[in-house]
């Protein structure tokens, strides 16, 4: 094979992986991080490197999982966006699906062994493994075997738990040593948009997926119905946060993501007003549903660290 057929598979790989969402993994883990030091604990870098390595190959796990359990419905999918239908490069024959599978295990291997490794200098080894081992065995069965839960119109809510929640109690479990309230309350909005954005992403694959027998929520409840739970959790998430500072989150925390409630409000309203139904807003909905989430973790992991 030529030089330029070589990087042309690299490329092609990397795009299987879709690094940029780790982005999003990584500030998920550095709130728990940050809370778990306003907490009261002293940060310890190495178990922080090592937590970050897992969180990450975890993701890959699952992103390469994710394109190979889904090529069927990826194949089905003609109205695939920049958020949503898959990479695209199993769909589109660039790699063999076999490709995916071998990365996805060894990723999974990379993962168990970077979170045995921090789990070993963290203050409390065997309950700090013990999540480790259940976030990545969630992440897993997400999209692959034995549960298959994001087609069986679980993967909506699992993803809502593992994405923000789970990453983010690692974060501080590696530093506290248990998990304390603060971080399960930092997390609540989060988890509320991450599933109000699998929603969103899932509107253009609807036709693919049930086609192939595969139920989310948008096949399962109908769009129209999805819809409307889309705006109630993205509603609910921010109607939450100033719950939360009574409940013990600092007030900058809980109040920092209220700087995302224009974009909340643009997305509702586009919502109701039937945009999941026009394949041209579907990127959009998309795009924007991502970056509030992101940005309103990014907020809040801010107003920790400068607490």
């Amino acid at each position: 094979m030529s030089t330029s057929g070589l990087l042309a598979r690299a490329i092609d790989f990397a795009a299987l992986g879709r690094p940029l969402h780790l982005v999003g993994g990584a500030i998920f883990y550095g709130l728990g991080v940050a809370a778990a030091g306003y907490a009261g604990a002293t940060l310890a870098w190495q178990a922080a490197l090592l937590g970050l390595l897992a969180v990450a190959a975890a993701q890959l796990m699952n992103h390469y999982s994710n394109d190979y359990f889904d090529l069927e419905a990826d194949r089905a999918n003609r109205t695939p966006t920049q958020w949503s239908g898959g990479s695209r490069v199993l769909a589109e024959g660039r790699l063999p699906a076999r490709t995916a599978l071998v990365a996805a295990l060894s990723f999974g291997v990379l993962a168990l062994g970077f979170a045995v490794l921090a789990a070993l200098v963290a203050p409390a080894p065997a309950a700090t493994l013990i999540l480790f081992v259940f976030a990545i065995g969630l992440a897993w069965v997400y999209s692959g075997p034995p549960l298959y839960l994001h087609r069986r119109a679980l993967g909506e809510l699992a993803g809502g738990l593992i994405v923000p929640g789970l990453t983010a109690l690692v974060g501080y479990q590696l530093q506290a040593g248990t998990i304390g309230p603060l971080v399960l309350l930092a997390v609540l909005p989060l988890c509320l948009l991450q599933f109000a954005m699998l929603v969103a992403v899932n509107f253009p694959d609807a036709a693919g997926d049930a086609a192939v027998g595969k139920i989310t929520l948008v096949v399962g409840l109908g769009p129209e119905r999805a819809a409307r739970l889309y705006v109630a959790a993205v509603g609910l998430a921010y109607a939450s946060l100033p719950l939360l500072g009574l409940l013990g989150l600092p007030w900058p925390v809980a109040l920092v993501p209220l700087a995302t409630l224009p974009i909340a409000g643009w997305l509702a309203l586009r919502v109701m007003k039937g945009a999941w139904r026009d394949p041209a807003a579907w990127d959009a909905l998309g795009f924007w549903s991502i970056g509030q989430l992101v940005g309103s973790a990014g907020l809040m992991l801010g107003a920790f660290a400068l607490l």
